[in-house]
């Protein structure tokens, strides 16, 4: 039987793990998919995820793909894979793809969101999937600095500097979703604010051809100081410009970020 390229669609709990990538030593949601595919179908594959995203960053729709000489039907393997996993990781579908399918080289853009809860005390079964602040904040000029990073830009300022590569943000793209980028370039399509009254949360949703590593999270760590007023909306192009990570606002935390979607 020849080789068969098999795509997953996942979703996770990222609060217990160490991100994506498979470490030695620490739990991560590729070392615990890779080993139950192995328990499963005795084969030894490293399953490769549309991005890798960070320690306490989630997943609504993450996508995977392996290849397999195993003959089961890929219904059969999502529910063998759904008995296997820990709750926290949750297989949504399996289903066959061509075999020039890759997870990460293939897609074409990629969904974020992320959450904000406003109410003076965090419900204790919300903590881990928002960033807490209750304090004030404008929210139309968060609204009109969000959009200011619509369009094609060069997102350097908002890479994150790794200090295990030893080196700037160029060319990291731990969290990017396709191949065909050049340098920190990135086009982004929807970047918007909406505040759910009713969950007392502010929401970001951002859509873009691929993001680079902190990136989301950096531009809503900066969106923040537009909304205390430490930053003007005008500072975003200015920032942009700069090409410079210190000129942007610090790091929200990873437990606001949800991967939502990947489309290819």
């Amino acid at each position: 039987m020849p080789p068969r390229n098999l795509k997953i669609l996942l979703a996770y709990d990222g609060t217990p793990y160490s991100g994506w990538q498979v470490q030695p030593d620490r739990p991560t949601i590729q070392g615990t998919l890779a080993a139950a595919i192995t328990r499963i179908t005795g084969e030894t594959v490293l399953p490769q995820g549309s991005g890798r995203t960070d320690a306490g960053v989630h997943a609504l729709g993450q996508v995977a793909s392996f290849m397999t000489l195993s003959a089961i039907p890929a219904a059969n393997l999502a529910k063998a894979l759904n008995d296997m996993l820990p709750a926290s990781i949750r297989v949504l579908s399996v289903e066959e793809a061509d075999e020039s399918f890759h997870a990460r080289h293939s897609a074409m853009f990629k969904a974020y969101r992320y959450r904000i809860y406003r109410g003076k005390v965090c419900p204790p079964f919300l903590a881990n999937y928002v960033y807490h602040y209750p304090y004030p904040l404008d929210v139309g000029k968060m609204t009109a600095a969000a959009k200011a990073v619509i369009g094609e830009h060069d997102f350097t300022s908002f890479a994150a500097v790794d200090p295990e590569l030893g080196r700037g943000p160029e060319g990291l793209e731990r969290e990017d979703s396709a191949s065909a980028k050049v340098g920190n370039v990135r086009t982004i399509f929807t970047s918007q604010w909406e505040e759910n009254d009713a969950a007392d949360e502010l929401v970001y949703t951002v859509r873009g051809n691929g993001f680079l590593h902190h990136m989301v999270r950096n531009l809503v760590g900066t969106f923040l100081l537009v909304g205390k007023g430490t930053l003007d909306c005008e500072d975003i192009q200015r920032i942009l410009e700069e090409k410079n990570r210190s000129a942007a606002g610090a790091t929200a935390p990873a437990s606001g970020l949800h991967l939502v979607s990947v489309g290819y």
